[in-house]
């Protein structure tokens, strides 16, 4: 219920800005300012999470997807070094799919890649932001982020809920972690091995 009433409050705080960047995006991108993609939530049940889409659709020669640096836009590399691209998931908190708190959704193809203290990421619902995100972003490693994820699900409350909502303001103004050093985004699990 809270998550709803914040999710609610946010959403009607910041929908000047939804609106402002939906309109950038939608030239940018050609008519589609938003990304819909399935990701495992709470229990693995699928759901397919809202974000903006900071990147274009461009293929080379072979119909291959560019690299992710030389798709992303001039205003899709600001929506995310301002983390607007994670306004659109108040809608995933407002349908239930997530929570505002809560370990980050992955994708589905890494599910068959977790061990077990990795799948208990799954045991509670997703969400914007998390205990890994305040702790390193996308500059720690897929075992620090799954160590941190776990850590979070064992020690769940309110408290350390509220403790990551501030940390999380705090990041999001410094524009800190947003990705690794020299790549546009997060390198892809390639499991344990």
């Amino acid at each position: 219920m809270l998550d709803f009433i914040l999710a609610s409050l946010i959403f009607t705080l910041l929908l000047p800005v939804l609106i402002v960047v939906s309109i950038g995006l939608c030239i940018a991108n050609k008519g589609k300012p938003f990304f819909l993609q399935p990701r495992p939530g709470k229990n693995e049940r699928i759901f397919q999470i809202i974000k903006f889409k900071t990147m274009t659709d461009q293929k080379d020669e072979n119909g291959n997807l560019l690299s992710d640096a030389e798709r992303l836009t001039a205003i899709g590399s600001f929506v995310r070094k301002t983390s607007l691209d994670e306004i659109p998931q108040l809608m995933n908190v407002l349908k239930g799919d997530m929570s505002l708190i809560g370990p980050r959704p992955l994708l589905v193809q890494y599910l068959p890649l977790y061990d077990e203290m990795q799948k208990r990421r799954h045991k509670v619902r997703p969400g914007i932001t998390g205990w890994a995100q305040v702790n390193g972003r996308n500059t720690i490693s897929w075992q620090q982020k799954f160590e941190y994820d776990v850590w979070y699900v064992d020690h769940l409350s309110l408290g350390l809920d509220l403790k990551i909502l501030k940390w999380t303001l705090k990041k999001v103004l410094i524009r800190e972690g947003i990705s690794q050093e020299g790549k546009a985004t997060m390198e892809v699990f390639k499991g344990n091995n």
